[in-house]
């Protein structure tokens, strides 16, 4: 069993994904230091609210080193919402840099008629990486459930592992770069298909320790 650290930084809603990924067979182990983060194998960073709130907990509680520093050790590491936003060199939401390992800015939704902002329930995704190891047994074309008004806008298309559409809007739904990945969904909440995704990210964690 991998050593799996759920990342208790103060901005994500930790037991839903603690226990969707008990239930894809999973000991998430909880980890509110950012030290004792890069004992694990791989790691989750859930994340809900604002980006600026978002990043001054990072800021101000070590977590930018450990994180940056458990990327450039290669552990597999996953971002759910705020927790893949923060990858991105910074948002429209705010005004502080985010940790830049994703060139590109998170933008909101331009206002279209009818168009409800946030953009709230489920959408299908289209497979930019179709054989990133996150989509596996996923289907061709998978529904998710999303809540933001924001999303990821990366320099690089191939850092885009997925899109949706809102409105006549195309968005980057997922980003890819392994062993680091990032989901602007929740799959969590996103039945069975998103504890396939789940599940497929703790395989994909474990088969690097083999």
């Amino acid at each position: 069993m991998i050593d799996l650290a759920l990342l208790d930084c103060g901005i994500g809603n930790l037991h839903s994904a603690s226990k969707a990924l008990a239930l894809v067979g999973a000991t998430p182990r909880l980890v509110s230091a950012p030290r004792t983060a890069l004992t694990a194998q791989a790691l989750v960073l859930p994340g809900v609210g604002a980006f600026d709130a978002a990043m001054v907990k990072l800021n101000a509680g070590g977590w930018r080193e450990a994180l940056l520093e458990a990327i450039a050790a290669g552990k597999p590491l996953l971002g759910i919402c705020i927790g893949m936003q923060v990858w991105f060199e910074g948002s429209e939401e705010g005004q502080l840099p985010g940790l830049g390992v994703i060139p590109g800015r998170v933008c909101r939704f331009r206002s279209e008629p009818q168009l409800t902002i946030p953009h709230m329930g489920w959408n299908q995704l289209t497979l930019t990486q179709p054989d990133c190891p996150l989509w596996q047994d996923c289907g061709p074309e998978p529904w998710v459930y999303f809540v933001h008004s924001y999303a990821g806008q990366p320099v690089h298309s191939p850092d885009i592992a997925a899109t949706a559409t809102h409105g006549r809007q195309t968005f980057t739904a997922a980003i890819a770069r392994p062993p680091l990945f990032g989901v602007q969904f929740h799959p969590e909440k996103s039945a069975a298909v998103g504890l396939q995704i789940l599940r497929n990210f703790v395989r994909y964690a474990e088969s690097m320790y083999r």
